[in-house]
């Protein structure tokens, strides 16, 4: 069973984004249009669990599948969609998680979903503070249970999305 870990944020976090990001980039090679650090561990400040998000945007996903070897030679467990229809999912480090990449093909909604909530708590800290101190909470109350964690931020976390697509949106035209 996996503990939750909230720990504080670690610049760490960005060295091991970027070295990663990297050998994806040759991986992925021409199908890749662009990657992106996302999740709580993109957010200076913000308190994670210290997994690595990764975002990497393709240009047709039908095509990801055929990089699954080569992903699983550099340690990416592949998941399929994993509940996420048009997504391919891909977690690294066992029970002891490290990475975990999503790819989206470029028109997917969820690129902008994803980028607008890492933007907007980079851009506003009393909500980062906010999401913050509820995460840390909750592992502590949940320290065994995930699934506990999830849904006690879910509420939390759907307000700032909706308020950070139409913040997103509105500063982009």
């Amino acid at each position: 069973m996996r503990k939750v870990v909230v720990s504080p944020y670690d610049e760490q976090w960005v060295l091991l984004f970027t070295k990663e990001a990297d050998e994806l980039k040759m991986i992925l090679g021409e199908e890749r249009v662009s990657i992106h650090h996302f999740g709580s561990t993109s957010i200076p400040g913000l308190e994670a669990k210290p997994i690595i998000d990764i975002l990497a945007v393709a240009k047709d996903i039908t095509l990801v599948d055929g990089y699954n070897p080569a992903l699983k030679a550099f340690g990416y467990e592949g998941k399929g969609e994993n509940g996420i229809p048009g997504r391919r999912y891909f977690q690294k480090g066992g029970n002891d998680r490290t990475h975990h990449l999503h790819i989206y093909q470029i028109d997917s909604p969820e690129i902008e979903r994803h980028l607008a909530f890492r933007d907007y708590l980079r851009t506003h800290s009393d909500v980062m503070k906010e999401y913050g101190g509820l995460k840390r909470r909750l592992s502590r109350q949940f320290p065994y249970d995930i699934e506990s964690y999830i849904r006690g931020k879910e509420e939390l976390a759907l307000k700032i999305q909706e308020e950070a697509l139409a913040w997103y949106r509105k500063s982009r035209k």
